[in-house]
């Protein structure tokens, strides 16, 4: 079962920015879409940023032109480069595989992001 383990999170004033990072375990990565997830305080979970194996990308409306998404499969990582950042930014963020069945993965514990003045 593939696993991720995030990092980078922090607490940062609004305009600031982060640098995420999670790493892949298990047989599945490089040949599959990784994605960033986030999950704010009572709202659902929801995909922000996406990139494919070659390295195409796609983000959310919410994060576009603030937000890059890149990927090193050689390292078995995604990183996600965070400016900008603002309050509604505030929350815990994962990383998984959006187009694969969910028993073959599962969640890690996420990397809190809290944007505040």
């Amino acid at each position: 079962q593939a696993q991720f383990v995030e990092s980078g999170g922090g607490s940062v004033q609004p305009g600031g920015s982060l640098k995420l990072s999670c790493t892949a375990s298990g047989s599945i990565f490089g040949g599959y879409v990784v994605g960033w997830y986030r999950q704010g305080p009572g709202k659902q979970r929801e995909l922000v940023a996406q990139i494919n194996p070659g390295g195409n990308t796609i983000y959310s409306d919410s994060v576009l032109g603030r937000f890059t998404i890149s990927r090193d499969n050689a390292k078995r990582t995604v990183d996600l480069q965070m400016n900008s950042l603002k309050p509604e930014d505030t929350a815990v963020y994962y990383c998984n595989f959006p187009y694969i069945d969910s028993a073959l993965t599962s969640w890690g514990q996420g990397t809190q992001v809290t944007v505040s003045s």
